[in-house]
């Protein structure tokens, strides 16, 4: 989900921050285990991208044992979508359906498979204005439905890109693709995991970025960040 739409280029979504927190007290030397800490953001540019470099120096690793799946449910509007998203959950929907929980299959049944953001940008829809109307639970973890019934062989499409990035957020523009590491205090407990099993975010996000920009580009990142 879209954790309040609170800054599309993920620099500081709203000073969450206040003064470089230590998540876990694993930092005794000064070092910022999951780039925290309040600093000045500089630019990586590679081909039609331009990445922030605390996509290289933030350690992360989601832990859903910890974290219940808490971006499917946290915040004030859905994952964003692109057009050709929208298209194929229309196409797939009742493929997806089984997999989602009643209160969804209503809301979608409802509204469709998108809504809008307070931007007007295309979102998920929210159930009662809460997580998401394609979220189901599985022993208190909250899971994505597009993701189960991919991995159910009935559809071709995973997840919503958006949510395959997390947290790397996308800005498009006419030149070139902004990407920054949006901040949420719930993935603290990832933070604490990719720094102490030292995964650097861009390498635990290589399959999502894979198959936004192709493998060529992520071999030409890992190699541009060693």
């Amino acid at each position: 989900m879209d954790p309040g739409g609170l800054d599309p280029g993920g620099l500081d979504p709203g000073g969450l921050d206040p003064g470089g927190l230590d998540p876990g007290g694993l930092d005794p030397g000064g070092l910022d285990p999951g780039g925290l800490e309040s600093k000045k953001v500089t630019m990586i540019y590679l081909d039609n991208t331009l990445l922030s470099d605390d996509i290289k120096s933030t350690f992360f690793c989601c832990d859903m044992e910890k974290c219940k799946g808490a971006c499917c449910v946290e915040g004030d509007a859905g994952a964003p979508l692109d057009e050709e998203e929208i298209s194929m959950l229309d196409d797939y929907i009742d493929e997806i359906k089984p997999f989602m929980v009643p209160e969804g299959v209503a809301e979608v049944t409802s509204l469709g498979v998108f809504d809008y953001d307070a931007e007007g940008k295309f979102v998920t829809p929210l159930i009662h204005g809460k997580e998401c109307a394609f979220v189901y639970f599985e022993d208190g973890i909250a899971r994505c439905a597009i993701e189960k019934a991919f991995q159910e062989n009935k559809i071709p499409f995973a997840k919503p890109i958006s949510c395959h990035l997390y947290p790397i957020r996308i800005k498009t523009t006419p030149v070139n693709d902004l990407l920054n590491y949006h901040k949420w205090p719930i993935c603290q407990k990832a933070l604490i995991k990719g720094y102490n099993e030292k995964i650097p975010l861009y390498q635990f996000l290589e399959g999502a970025l894979i198959r936004k920009y192709g493998r060529t580009w992520y071999n030409k990142l890992a190699k541009l960040l060693r």
